[in-house]
This record gives structure tokens, C-alpha cells and sequence, in this order.
């Protein structure tokens, strides 16, 4: 079985991210601009924001997932809990143990900050996404989430 090794995103990592997060793109149909995966970039790199992000490699030390995650507040418990953002897995490397390593170095990242949850939404679509989850959850959450859209319409 091959072993991965999930670790925050450095500045080296940049070159394997990228192709990461165009699949990540790819995969919600989203058009990726290098404007776009430059100012994200930016965000992962900048210690006052609060975007952060995994990269997950197999024994070969290649980059084959990611993870963006932030802190999040939770007024009702009066604390922060972790949210998370994007997750990709490369096709030929899923169902190896690869986002389980994310899971699992998101998860002791959430044990150091103290965070009760992390949440995250999917497309109802990503079937095998979802069958991943559920691993980790008791299934989806009695929430519905809304999306306003405060584009001009023309």
C-alpha cells in the first residue's frame, strides 16, 4: 500500500498546486484564470489570511491532492470551528489513502486549534466525494445552504 504524507503548503509547492487546483476546477466546470489561481495562491501564502492549504504526496514525493481550509466563527458556541474549502484528489489517486491523509492532517490540525467541527459543502453530484465523507461523518447535515447572488443581472 502506498503511504502519503499530508503538510501545510509551502512556497516550494506552488508548481505542483497549481495543476491541483486547475483539476479542482475542472472538476465544478469552473473556468480557471491564472489571475484567479494567482490571487488564491496569494491568500494561501500570506500568514494574515486565514485561507490555508495541505498538499498531500505518495511515497514518490508527488503532489497528488489538496486541501484549502480556514478558521471559521461559530457564534453560537462562541468559538472557531474549521471549514473546508477545496478538496482534489488526482483520478489514478483516488481510493489510495491520499485524502485520507488530508482528512486525517485536517484533522489533528482542528485537535491543536481546538476547533469542535469542521464543516464543508459538496455538489450533490459527487457521488464518490460523498462516499468519502460519510466515512468521516454521519452522512450530510440537516442544513440546506443558500448562495445570494449579488452580480448584476443583465
Amino acid at each position: 500500500m502506498t503511504k502519503f504524507r499530508a503538510h501545510l503548503l509551502s512556497d516550494k509547492d506552488k508548481s505542483e498546486w497549481r495543476p491541483l487546483f486547475d483539476g479542482y476546477a475542472a472538476f465544478y466546470k469552473t473556468d480557471m484564470t491564472d489571475a484567479i489561481a494567482d490571487s488564491v495562491w496569494g491568500w494561501l501564502r500570506d500568514p494574515e489570511h486565514v485561507l490555508e492549504g495541505l498538499l498531500v504526496r505518495n511515497s514518490d514525493e508527488r503532489a497528488v491532492g489538496l486541501l484549502h481550509f480556514r478558521s471559521c466563527p461559530r457564534p453560537l458556541s462562541g468559538r472557531d470551528m474549521g471549514f473546508a474549502d477545496d478538496m482534489f484528489v488526482l483520478p489514478e489517486a483516488r481510493g489510495s489513502g491520499a485524502a485520507d491523509a488530508l482528512f486525517d492532517r485536517l484533522g489533528s490540525i482542528a485537535a491543536e486549534r481546538d476547533w469542535p467541527v469542521v464543516r464543508w459543502v459538496t455538489q450533490y453530484y459527487n457521488e464518490r466525494g460523498r462516499g468519502l465523507y460519510d466515512r468521516y461523518t454521519s452522512g450530510p447535515s440537516d442544513f440546506i445552504m443558500y448562495q445570494w447572488d449579488l452580480r448584476p443581472r443583465g
